[in-house]
């Protein structure tokens, strides 16, 4: 046996943090050694934040990058181990993606990155170019003063080269690489690489991380080796929550894993692996077949051997033992990511907590739910000695460093953070609804208002009619169909002016605090409604952040009956039970608002038109073939027809609203996130010629076009 004791991290980093980002690489650093691994590898861009963005552009960002690198190198806890840290470096003038491995004060080699991303939430090449190609290599000169004085050298190679060891060999892949038809890893493993690193910047979304496993043990299950994950962890900046989940797969078997959702900063695993296993498991004469033709890659020699030696082998050391990788399910997903999210939100800010409308329905009920889950998360972390995270907490709340106050539960975090608010109309909202949310607030902990705004609202309608000498009136008074729309959107526009008002004045006026910074207020609009535009533009949808703005209705139902359960919190069934209503119009004795009858469309058909729309890319015509097979047991091609048709109008006409919807966390690969995962126009012509398509085959079917299929069971009958 040749054992290894290897490590990889989450690191939550900030972009631009160059002071916190070195520290937690340094601290990363730190506890792997202190576990006795010879090999540290970090996430993608670790130096700098992933989410710089256009700030990759600016001269400075390099220099301090290379600033914070010497300082990390030089440091006395990162001597006697093999460092894989990430950082942007210019070569000639182009800025590269790289990875810098480095030992005891030299720098071994700069490995740029190969395949960059630039599909959905990533734009790589906006600020980096690809490197030359594979297995190119050439001198990267002149290297900064810092660095030269630090250790001695004037240049460095660069290039796509290996690291070769006394006892082993290892190359990086960076992220992107690892999801590319011809991954570097084939050919690495082909040329005898041992131990191959991917150091990551990958986001959550649900239902992703099956993928994301599949495709890195399966990395080592067919081509053998050790494979050593990375992934950024939080919210560096933007709207993306990277999960973590760094690995460790020996030959397409887990070793370990780390955790995907938590508020630890620097979270470092380590496993004990065995070289001997790679090279067994590399017997195959096939493979040998392919190996002896393989290009060879550079190799960086270093006096270092990552193993104990033969003769020193310590038999009370055992190679890590493999499991399965551990999967959360969706409700899971949304209960905890947001959650994490919404916390480094609230603690980078430097803001006193969070305001939230609570109308009573669903939606708001699930927002103030994924708050309450970071409370429990925070109070978890402190109960088990997390001191940063009392920190954050005692800063955010007021509460000096010296103070003794110390949370006893997750309700006490909320009292001291966390305002809701009912905000009714005493025509339009139900006792239900203001019941709920009352009764939601004392469970959770929040520091609840229930007031109506009535005064407000006629106030308003009163100067109108001062103007014009005409008094708006509802539908159900025998107003007209503008004169409606326009009174609910009063109602939804004054909700957002309160809930800023309340959220700056709140914590000084009800929480007697002296110390700076209001709340942020909070969205509670799901994805469906946003890719419909089921809501006012600058109403309570207009936010601070959104935590479910990327989550469909279908799957925040199975979130709330989820916690639920987990939370013995019975009283949010009634959430999920009752019918969606905006309750913007006045309830009568046979009406009552539905969002469904409002959109002309139900919530689980809005998911499906997401997903084809953005996922399957489809337009009218394609997304009308598609249902044709997807709904044709239980609706008529002319049906379906008039569906999309309805779909695409309502979704052309409110695209404008998606340029000032309120950023929300990214969860769901449908979501329509203008001028940063979903780049479309916001302006759009009628579809008259995929209209006229569609119509077409219609009409070509004749009869069968307009008869709905005979359900099963009337066949048997």
């Amino acid at each position: 046996m040749q054992l290894v004791i290897l490590a990889t991290c989450n690191l939550n980093q900030w972009a631009l943090d160059f002071v916190g980002n070195r520290d937690r690489i340094i601290e990363s650093i730190r506890q792997a050694k202190a576990k006795g691994a010879t090999l540290r590898v970090g996430p993608e861009l670790e130096v700098t934040g992933y989410g710089c963005l256009d700030h990759f552009a600016e001269l400075d960002l390099t220099d301090h990058s290379w600033e914070s690198l010497a300082e990390i190198i030089s440091h006395e806890d990162c001597q006697d181990i093999l460092l894989d840290l990430g950082a942007p470096i210019r070569h000639r003038n182009v800025l590269y993606n790289c990875r810098i491995l480095c030992y005891n004060k030299q720098i071994l080699l700069i490995r740029p990155k190969l395949s960059l991303a630039q599909d959905g939430n990533y734009r790589e090449m906006r600020y980096f170019t690809p490197w030359k190609g594979v297995r190119v290599v050439e001198k990267h000169t002149h290297l900064p003063q810092c660095i030269q004085n630090l250790t001695g050298q004037d240049e460095c190679p660069i290039g796509d080269a290996v690291i070769s060891t006394l006892d082993t060999c290892f190359g990086a892949e960076t992220c992107e690489e690892m999801f590319t038809p011809q991954s570097p890893h084939i050919s690495l493993s082909l040329d005898g690489v041992e131990i191959l690193t991917n150091s990551s910047g990958s986001h959550h979304e649900l239902r992703k991380l099956d993928t994301r496993i599949d495709l890195i043990r399966s990395a080592t299950a067919k081509c053998g080796g050790i494979y050593l994950y990375a992934n950024q962890r939080g919210c560096d900046g933007d709207r993306l929550y990277y999960d973590g989940c760094s690995m460790i797969i020996v030959n397409g078997k887990i070793v370990a894993q780390a955790s995907q959702f938590s508020l630890k900063d620097v979270e470092v695993i380590t496993a004990v692996v065995d070289l001997d296993e790679v090279r067994s498991y590399r017997q195959a004469k096939s493979r040998a077949m392919q190996a002896r033709e393989a290009l060879s890659y550079q190799r960086i020699e270093v006096n270092f051997s990552l193993s104990t030696r033969r003769e020193e082998f310590d038999f009370r050391i055992s190679p890590s033992k493999s499991f399965e990788p551990l999967y959360y399910k969706a409700e899971d997903e949304i209960m905890l990511g947001p959650a994490c999210f919404l916390w480094d939100f609230l603690r980078r800010s430097r803001q006193a907590g969070f305001f939230l409308p609570l109308s009573g329905g669903i939606d708001s009920c699930a927002t103030a739910c994924i708050v309450f889950s970071m409370c429990k998360l925070v109070y978890d972390e402190i109960q088990e000695g997390n001191n940063q995270a009392l920190r954050d907490l005692l800063q955010i709340v007021g509460e000096d460093s010296s103070s003794s106050w110390r949370p006893q539960t997750p309700e006490d975090i909320a009292r001291r953070l966390f305002v809701s608010a009912y905000m009714g109309m005493a025509k339009n909202s139900s006792s239900d609804t203001r019941n709920r949310a009352r009764e939601l607030a004392g469970k959770i902990g929040s520091y609840h208002l229930n007031f109506d705004i009535d005064t407000v609202i006629n106030a308003i309608l009163t100067l109108f009619a001062t103007v014009t000498r005409v008094m708006p009136r509802y539908k159900t008074d025998s107003g007209s169909v503008v004169q409606n729309l326009a009174i609910q959107n009063i109602q939804a526009r004054v909700r957002m002016v309160l809930s800023y008002l309340f959220a700056q004045l709140v914590p000084s006026v009800c929480f007697g605090r002296t110390i700076s910074g209001s709340l942020l207020v909070l969205s509670s609009a799901n994805v469906d409604e946003s890719l419909r535009g089921y809501f006012t533009k600058y109403d309570c949808s207009s936010a601070d952040i959104n935590p479910i703005g990327s989550v469909s209705k279908k799957d925040l139902k199975r979130f709330i009956i989820h916690a639920a359960e987990k939370w013995d919190m019975p009283l949010l069934i009634d959430f999920v039970t009752a019918p969606p209503t905006a309750e913007l119009e006045p309830i009568t004795e046979d009406y009552v608002q539905s969002d469904e009858v409002d959109m002309g469309m139900s919530y689980d058909e809005l998911s499906v038109f997401g997903r084809l729309r953005k996922v399957e890319k489809l337009g009218p015509y394609g997304m009308f073939a598609k249902l044709l097979h997807l709904w044709g047991d239980v609706l008529s091609p002319h049906e379906i027809a008039d569906k999309v048709k309805r779909f695409f109008w309502f979704y052309s006409i409110n695209r404008h609203k998606m340029t000032t919807l309120t950023p929300s966390v990214h969860m769901e690969a449908y979501s329509p996130d203008d001028n940063r995962f979903d780049l479309r126009p916001f302006l759009y012509p009628p579809f008259t010629a995929a209209y006229k398509k569609i119509e077409a085959a219609v009409s070509a079917m004749g009869v069968a076009g307009l008869r709905r299929p005979v359900p099963e069971e009337k066949k048997d009958a």
